[in-house]
């Protein structure tokens, strides 16, 4: 069996990897703090320390290209390079899949908290425009969360699904909260 035997034919998705390998002076910390969190920002995989990896698009290419920039202003170095994986595509993809799942997880965690917010709002019998306002805002926050890590999904990661389901149930029971806010605020009337 060769290398290549290992990748059976490809799921979906863009062709080939954009690679970063960088080095940030290690003072002050915060600079190596910054491009960690952009790179996590971006979705991105570390392969190995200071070595990140995104599947290769347009909008990918464009957010590593202003990063590279970023860490040679803060008097680092970074190589931006096209591949293919030649040999451990498999490993690759599923790394990638791996922290798509994690960050889908991560939702639906927030969702949960989402659901235990209008329970308690429900308990207290607190029905204002004030709080479905700030749940609105909430929720939207979530969405927009889930729109960047659908976008970056470029795969199709398996926790999408049950995400997708959790963010349904919370703009339910946010209709649910709003339906009974109307009502307690015509009956005040």
């Amino acid at each position: 069996m060769t290398d290549t035997d290992d990748c059976p034919a490809s799921p979906p998705g863009p062709a080939g990897w954009l690679v970063l390998i960088y080095r940030v002076p290690s003072e002050p910390t915060r600079l190596r703090s910054t491009v960690w969190r952009r790179i996590k920002s971006l979705g991105a995989i570390y392969l190995q320390n200071s070595c990140a990896a995104l599947p290769a698009t347009g909008n990918a290419e464009r957010s590593l290209r202003k990063l590279r920039r970023e860490i040679l202003d803060m008097s680092g170095t970074a190589v931006l390079m096209s591949c293919d994986v030649l040999a451990g595509e498999q490993e690759v993809r599923a790394a990638f899949q791996a922290a798509r799942n994690d960050e889908y997880e991560e939702i639906v965690d927030k969702c949960e908290d989402f659901l235990q917010q209008v329970k308690k709002e429900y308990t207290a019998n607190h029905f204002t425009y004030a709080e479905l306002e700030e749940n609105e805002v909430d929720l939207v926050k979530l969405r927009n969360w889930f729109a960047r890590v659908r976008d970056r999904d470029v795969f199709g990661a398996q926790g999408r699904p049950g995400c997708e389901k959790a963010l349904d149930e919370c703009e339910q029971s946010l209709e649910a909260y709003a339906a009974r806010v109307y009502a307690e605020e015509a009956e005040g009337q």
